[in-house]
C-alpha cells in the first residue's frame, strides 16, 4: 500500500528532478492513479491527519523487510501522466540544496570548540568516541530528519503531527529551541562582525593597551593582562563584573547588531531565491578561507609540535610505573619520581597498552595515588563528545527538516546524510589541524623566550658575581637558542648545572602548549591572539573575522528557515507573503537580542549555550526518534526511503532507529539532567580590579530561570499529547453517523468530474477492509 501511494505523492517538480522511476502501464493501474491524483487537494491533506490520529501502534517493526519485493512492488506501479501541480517552492538545484545543510551544519563550535574539546577530553580518544557516536547515532538521526521533511514536504510542526498527532507538540518544541538559539547565536555573529570592523586600521586595536585620557601612560586595567583579553571584555563587551550588575545595550555592538540581523533579513528576503544565492558566497568563501588559513599555519616554525599532540597520550602516570612504561613505549612517558606505592600487574599492562596505542588517559584516585582509567571508559568524556556533536550537527533544531521539505521526493537523502556528517567532521578536523599548528608555534614562541630570560638571567647573574664568568651563555648560541639551550646546559659539571638549575625557570615544551590551550575559550579571543603570530596582521585579521561571519551568517540562515518554514506550513496564508513575514521575524528577534548586548548580556549567552541547549535537544530528538521507529513503524519509514532511492537499503538502520539511537540519546540525556543537578553552574567573570577572569557561580534566581527555560520549552510535547487526548475523546460535537461527510472543491481536467464530488469516510474497520481492495485508500506515506 505505502508503495502505490509512493507513485503518485512522488513526483516532483520539474525544474530539476531525478529520473523517475522504471514502471510498467496497465490500463487498471492507470485508472486507480487518475483516481488518486483526483483526490489530493487540501482537503486530502486534512483526511490524511486524521487518519493518522486513527492509526495503531505498528506491529510489524521487525517483520523481515524484503527488499527485493518491495522493489518489485514499485516496478507494477503506474505513474501519473500529468505532473502533480504543487505551490511549494523548490531549491533551483541541488547544490543550493547542499550549501543550506552544510552551512547550517558547520558554524563556529566546529571551528574553535572541538580543537579545545579535543585537547582536554583525550586528544586520539575523543576523536575515536566522535567518529564512532557520529555513524551510531548522529547519521541515522540526520538521515530522519532529512528523510522526514523530504517525504512529508513539512516543516518540523507539520511533520511529526503526521507521524503520530499525539507527539505533534515536539515540532513546536523545535520552533522555540530555533527561536531562542537565533537570540543568542544572532550576538556570536555580532562580535565577529564587530571584530571585522575594527581590523581596518593598523596597529590593530587589540595589539596594544589603549593610553589614558591626556596622558602618555597606559591603562593600567591592560597593563595587568594581556591586549587582546582587555579588549574583548573592556572594549567590545564593556563587561560588568557580575552577572547582577545589568546596564543599558552597548551602542557599539547594537549598531553591529542591527547590521546582522539586516544582512540576514537582505538574504531571505525573498525566499529560497535570494538565500540560495547568498548560500553560494557565505560557504564557498568560508571553505576557501580555512584552507587558506590550513597552509599558512602549517608554514608556520612549530606547527608539527602542535599537530604531534593531537593525538598523543596526555598522562599522570603512577611514578613507579616509570621503567616499565619507558622500556614497553620507547620512553613516550615523561613521569621522573620513584615514590609512591606499588601498582598492580594489571594497572602496569592497562597503562602501557594505551601509551602505546596512543590513547590518552584521565586521572582517577587509586590507591591514594595518580593512577589513570582511559578516557575512553569515562562517562564525562562521553557525555561532552555527545553534547558536542548534537550541537553542532544540527540534529533536533527542525532546520534540517525545513531544508529537506523543499527538495524533490526522489533526492538520495541517505547520500546526503552522510555528506554532510562527513564534511562537519572533515571541517572540524581541518580546523582541529589549524589551531593546533597555530598553538604549536604560540608554545615554540614562548618556549624559546624562556630560554632567552634564562640566558638573561645568567648574564645578570654573573655581572654580580654571584656566578662564576665560564658559565656565561654563549653570544652566538643566541640565533638557535632552542636547539643550543640544552647542549649548553650539559656541557658543565654536575655540581655547577645544580647550582644553574636552582636560579634557572624550568622551560618546558609541553607546559608551554598546554597553558596556551587552557587560555581563553572564545573563539574570537583566541584567534585575535591567532593573528599576531602572522606577518601581515591587518590582512590576515579582515581574512578570519570574514571567515567567522561567513560561518555564522550560513548557520542563521538554517536556523531562520526552520522558523520560517514552520510558520508558512501552519498558516497557508503567510506563504503568499514572504517578505513581510521574513522583516517581521527580523525584527522581533533583533529585539529580543538586545538584552545579550548589555553589560552583562555575555553571561546570559554562556547560561544558554552551555547550560540551557542539551537537554531540550535530546528530549526533541529522543521523542522523534520514539515516534518513527515505534509508532509510525521504523519498517514502514524504511521502505518508504527503500522507495525514494529505488534500491534497496541495509536493515540495520531498524536497529540503530528501534534500539541503539533511542539508548544513546537517553544516556546522554540522563547524565546530562545528572551533571546539570549535580554540578554548580559557573561563569567566567571580568574582574576590573585585577584586571583578570574570575569564575563565578551563577545566582540562585539564574538557576531557576534556567530551570524554567528548560521546562517551558519542553513543555509543549505534554501539552499537545494531552490536547490530542482530548480531542479524541471529548470530540466538540458527536454525531450518529459514524462517517463524515465532507465536500471537495472542483478539480479539473478531463479525467476529473466537473462538480464537487461528495466524499465519505468510513470507519476504521471499513477501512481497513477497503485498504485490502486495490485501488483502496492508501496510508498516508
Amino acid at each position: 500500500m505505502t508503495t502505490r501511494r509512493e507513485s503518485v505523492e512522488s513526483q516532483d517538480q520539474a525544474s530539476w528532478t531525478a529520473e523517475p522511476l522504471d514502471s510498467t502501464s496497465t490500463p487498471a493501474a492507470a485508472t486507480s492513479a487518475f483516481q488518486l491524483v483526483r483526490s489530493r487537494t487540501s482537503l486530502s491533506e486534512k483526511l490524511t491527519e486524521d487518519e493518522q490520529k486513527r492509526d495503531s501502534l505498528s506491529s510489524q517493526v521487525w517483520a523481515d523487510a524484503d527488499n527485493d519485493s518491495i522493489l518489485e512492488t514499485l516496478e507494477n506501479v503506474v505513474e501519473p501522466v500529468e505532473e502533480i501541480s504543487t505551490k511549494r517552492p523548490s531549491w533551483a538545484n541541488k547544490t543550493e540544496y547542499l550549501l543550506a545543510q552544510v552551512g547550517f551544519s558547520v558554524g563556529l563550535s566546529t571551528v574553535w570548540r572541538f580543537p579545545y574539546l579535543c585537547f582536554h577530553n583525550g586528544g586520539g580518544s575523543f576523536l575515536i568516541i566522535y567518529v564512532f557516536l557520529m555513524f551510531l547515532v548522529g547519521v541515522p538521526v540526520l538521515l530522519m530528519e532529512m528523510a522526514a521533511g523530504q517525504r512529508m514536504r513539512q516543516g518540523s510542526i507539520g511533520v511529526w503531527k503526521i507521524f503520530c498527532p499525539w507527539i505533534g507538540g515536539v515540532g513546536y518544541t523545535s520552533f522555540l529551541v530555533c527561536f531562542i538559539v537565533g537570540l543568542y547565536y544572532s550576538v556570536l555573529m555580532t562580535w565577529s562582525l564587530f571584530y571585522l570592523v575594527r581590523s581596518f586600521q593598523s596597529p590593530l586595536p587589540w595589539a596594544l593597551c589603549p593610553l589614558l585620557e591626556n596622558s602618555s601612560q597606559f591603562d593600567p586595567e591592560c597593563t595587568r593582562t594581556v591586549p587582546t583579553v582587555y579588549f574583548w571584555y573592556r572594549h567590545m563587551l564593556n563587561a560588568s563584573d557580575k552577572i547582577e550588575i545589568g546596564g543599558l545595550p552597548s551602542k557599539d555592538l547594537s549598531v553591529s547588531l542591527f547590521m546582522t540581523w539586516l544582512i540576514i533579513c537582505i538574504s531571505m528576503i525573498k525566499g529560497l531565491k535570494s538565500s540560495g544565492k547568498m548560500l553560494y558566497v557565505s560557504v564557498f568563501l568560508a571553505y576557501i578561507i580555512l584552507f587558506c588559513l590550513l597552509i599558512r599555519s602549517l608554514m608556520l616554525k612549530g606547527a608539527g609540535v602542535g599537530l604531534q599532540n593531537i593525538l598523543s597520550a596526555k598522562v599522570r602516570c603512577p611514578p613507579p610505573l616509570t621503567p616499565l612504561i619507558q622500556t614497553g613505549c620507547q620512553g613516550q612517558c615523561g613521569c621522573q619520581s620513584s615514590r609512591g606505592p606499588p601498582c598492580t600487574l594489571s594497572h602496569r599492562l592497562l597503562l602501557v597498552f594505551h601509551l602505546c596505542h596512543g590513547l590518552s588517559v584521565l586521572p582517577l584516585r587509586l590507591h591514594g595515588a595518580s593512577p589513570q582509567v582511559p578516557a575512553l571508559y569515562s562517562l564525562e568524556v562521553w557525555r561532552r563528545t555527545g553534547n558536542h556533536l548534537f550541537l553542532s550537527l544540527g540534529s533536533g533544531f527542525g532546520s534540517f527538516t525545513a531544508i529537506s521539505s523543499y527538495i524533490p521526493r526522489s533526492n538520495n537523502c541517505v547520500a546526503d546524510a552522510f555528506a554532510v556528517a562527513l564534511l562537519n567532521l572533515l571541517t572540524s578536523v581541518t580546523a582541529m589541524v589549524f589551531v593546533f599548528a597555530t598553538m604549536g608555534h604560540f608554545a615554540t614562541k614562548n618556549h624559546e623566550n624562556c630560554y632567552l630570560k634564562n640566558a638573561e638571567e645568567v648574564r645578570n647573574l654573573v655581572v654580580a658575581g654571584v656566578l662564576p664568568p665560564e658559565v656565561s651563555f654563549p653570544e652566538s648560541s643566541y640565533h638557535d637558542i632552542s636547539s643550543t639551550y640544552s647542549a649548553w646546559i650539559s656541557s658543565y659539571p654536575e655540581e655547577i648545572r645544580n647550582v644553574l638549575l636552582h636560579y634557572l625557570t624550568n622551560c618546558s615544551l609541553s607546559k608551554e602548549l598546554k597553558e596556551v590551550m587552557e587560555g581563553p575559550g572564545v573563539a574570537l579571543v583566541a584567534f585575535s591572539d591567532i593573528v599576531s603570530v602572522f606577518k601581515w596582521p591587518t590582512f590576515w585579521a579582515i581574512i578570519i573575522f570574514v571567515f567567522l561571519v561567513a560561518l555564522g551568517l550560513s548557520t542563521l540562515m538554517g536556523i531562520l528557515q526552520g522558523i520560517i518554514t514552520p510558520l508558512q506550513d501552519h498558516f497557508s496564508s503567510l506563504r503568499k507573503h514572504t517578505k513581510l513575514l521574513t522583516v517581521g521575524i527580523c525584527v522581533s528577534m533583533f529585539l529580543g537580542s538586545l538584552v545579550f548586548v548589555g553589560p552583562s548580556g555575555s553571561y546570559y549567552v554562556n547560561l544558554l549555550d552551555d547550560y540551557w541547549a542539551s537537554p531540550p535537544l535530546f528530549c526533541i530528538l529522543i521523542v522523534e526518534n520514539m515516534a518513527m521507529a515505534w509508532i509510525y513503524g521504523a519498517r514502514r519509514f524504511l521502505a518508504d526511503i527503500i522507495i525514494i532511492l529505488g534500491r534497496p537499503l541495509s536493515p540495520v538502520y531498524r536497529w540503530l532507529w528501534c534500539y541503539v539511537s533511542p539508548f544513546v540519546l537517553l544516556v546522554l540525556f540522563l547524565s546530562t539532567v545528572i551533571n546539570l543537578y549535580l554540578k554548580t553552574i559557573t561563569y567566567i567573570a571580568w574582574n576590573s580590579t585585577a584586571s583578570n577572569e574570575v569564575v563565578q557561580s551563577y545566582p540562585s534566581w539564574m538557576k531557576i530561570l534556567l530551570i524554567v527555560l528548560i521546562v517551558v520549552t519542553i513543555l509543549p510535547v505534554p501539552i499537545y499529547f494531552l490536547y490530542t487526548l482530548y480531542t479524541v475523546y471529548f470530540p466538540a460535537s458527536k454525531t450518529d453517523s459514524r462517517t463524515t461527510v465532507t465536500f471537495e472543491p472542483e478539480a479539473k481536467g478531463d479525467f476529473l468530474e466537473s462538480r464537487p464530488r461528495l466524499h465519505k469516510r468510513l470507519g476504521l474497520k471499513m477501512m481497513s477492509k477497503k485498504d485490502k481492495k486495490p485501488g483502496g485508500n492508501l496510508p498516508a506515506m
